[in-house]
């Protein structure tokens, strides 16, 4: 049995309260609203906080609520349960609802919250293991050691990002707001990641992610699209966001996508540009999706092969722009 390590709970009621605590304590500290990846991380040994805040109490950081703008405000610590039945994000946002009934299982849903999915750490098969395993083979960057056991020749941690909100909140064009002692920013969803395993977010370790924020709809169609072995519960091997805003005439007017599992970070991807301004045909379509899998390189981390992950980026994100389309 896995048990957890000693550390000191404290579960304030305020968001000033956590301000000042995560100010004081500082890498000491560790956040947690549902627990689901933080407590087994600490089960496994990869992160040993000395004093967790639970955000359970700040009612500051839950709810959605319209934005003047007529978006929406989504607290940090709303369950992902609440989220997929709230009505607000059902007619505005329904590809949200759709992606969050792929995040793991309905028990898991109803502990889990979207900030944690949004700070997701990064995952990898030599670190997720108990720490038995990991000292048996020998531990890497992440955890005690100093080689990336993916590649031992690389310089940096090579654990990937695989969390399924953040590509599709990225598409859709979402904010993320931060507050510290120091005050509060917001800043594009896409600037929160960094292409590093160890270091994956680019938030200070006393800011606190406070809400997301997602634009007016305006017309905008999404779509998440999942590769996993199981049909449920499991990690995607391969996450494709994409969203499209279409002209009165059928031309595209703006296009994004955002790929998942593919690297340490959600990966923007350069080739939706070619949409902007011409008919989404199944040529164009095709070329694009053609174009992104020579591009993505997945890294060998995640379930099924690296040719074949490779392959699926392709036809997932021509089945995604089809069904946007169609």
């Amino acid at each position: 049995m896995m048990r957890l390590p000693a550390f000191r709970f404290v579960a304030p009621d305020s968001l000033q309260a956590v301000v000042d605590i995560v100010a004081d304590s500082g890498p000491r500290a560790a956040l947690v609203a549902g627990g689901t990846d933080l407590y087994p991380n600490m089960k496994r040994r990869q992160v040993k906080p000395e004093i967790v805040v639970g955000l359970h109490n700040v009612r500051e950081l839950a709810g959605v609520r319209r934005t003047d703008e007529g978006g929406l405000s989504i607290g940090a610590v709303s369950a992902l349960t609440d989220l997929e039945r709230h009505p607000l994000l059902r007619e505005l946002y329904p590809s949200v609802v759709e992606a969050i009934l792929t995040i793991s299982t309905p028990l898991l849903r109803n502990m889990g919250t979207i900030g944690g999915n949004v700070c997701l750490d990064t995952r990898c098969h030599f670190l997720n293991q108990t720490h038995f395993w990991r000292q048996a083979l020998g531990s890497c960057m992440k955890a005690d050691g100093e080689i990336c056991r993916v590649a031992t020749s690389s310089p940096r941690c090579l654990a990937i990002s695989s969390a399924d909100l953040p590509p599709l909140l990225i598409a859709l064009g979402a904010t993320a707001c931060l507050v510290s002692a120091a005050g509060e920013r917001a800043i594009p969803l896409s600037e929160l990641y960094r292409d590093e395993g160890i270091k994956c977010l680019s938030r200070a370790a006393d800011e606190i992610l406070t809400e997301i924020v997602l634009p007016p709809p305006d017309g905008v169609r999404a779509i998440y699209l999942k590769l996993r072995r199981r049909g449920t519960f499991d990690f995607p091997a391969l996450g494709v966001a994409a969203a499209v805003q279409m002209n009165g005439d059928h031309s595209c007017q703006a296009a994004r996508i955002v790929l998942g599992a593919v690297t340490s970070r959600p990966m923007e991807v350069g080739a939706a540009d070619r949409l902007v301004g011409n008919e989404m045909s199944a040529e164009a379509i095709q070329t694009v999706a053609d174009e992104t899998m020579q591009l993505a390189r997945p890294l060998q981390l995640a379930d099924y092969t690296h040719s074949y992950r490779k392959k699926m980026v392709g036809l997932y994100v021509r089945r995604a722009l089809e069904q946007l389309v169609n």
